[in-house]
């Protein structure tokens, strides 16, 4: 007798209805995805980070089993000072707010601790089933440790809602606040 885990499920397969709510569903996020990307200029990213790369809408069809979509903006992974906001669609576990940061990228943790960001304590800034799925990440100020030469990663949950101009603006003002933050980190560092 063949294992049934070894069977292919035709009958999901040939689900019209489940495929095409899947599909509407992606897209969108997408649309949520690129309407929060619309909402900042070139330009006020670069008054963020001069070295700043501009936006990018990347998807994946599996991480540990599960689709995912990826917002980034700034776009600059240098390990010293680099800086990256990325918002991180994972169908099934959530949409998520990161800031990825080089080891000498100047901010003020408190305010993102208060702002409701939480420091991964991965080794890498891409294990995202272990900070997520593992809860691997901390706001307790004794763990943050940035170490030197690697990306240091700080993210927080984001709960989208049903209306998809709502979403856009619930993200992209929780991406104006992050910005707000960075702005008062690079002001702090030049005084």
């Amino acid at each position: 007798m063949t294992d049934p885990h070894q069977r292919l499920d035709l009958n999901l397969w040939l689900d019209q209805e489940l495929i095409k709510r899947q599909n509407k569903l992606k897209a969108g996020f997408l649309q949520v995805l690129e309407g929060v990307a619309n909402s900042f200029s070139n330009e006020t990213l670069s008054q963020i980070h001069q070295n700043s790369k501009g936006k990018k809408i990347s998807k994946g069809s599996d991480l540990v089993g599960f689709p995912y979509q990826v917002l980034d903006m700034i776009r600059d992974f240098t390990l010293t000072s680099g800086c990256d906001i990325r918002i991180f669609n994972w169908f099934g576990h959530g949409m998520f707010l990161m800031l990825i940061h080089g080891s000498e990228f100047s901010l003020d943790s408190n305010k993102l601790i208060q702002s409701g960001f939480e420091f991964s304590l991965t080794d890498s800034p891409w294990d995202y089933p272990e900070l997520i799925l593992e809860k691997r990440h901390t706001s307790d100020e004794n763990q943050i440790i940035f170490q030197e030469g690697v990306l240091n990663l700080w993210f927080k949950p984001l709960i989208p809602v049903y209306d998809l101009e709502s979403s856009i603006r619930l993200v992209a003002g929780e991406v104006e606040n992050l910005l707000d933050i960075l702005k008062l980190s690079s002001q702090t560092k030049r005084n």
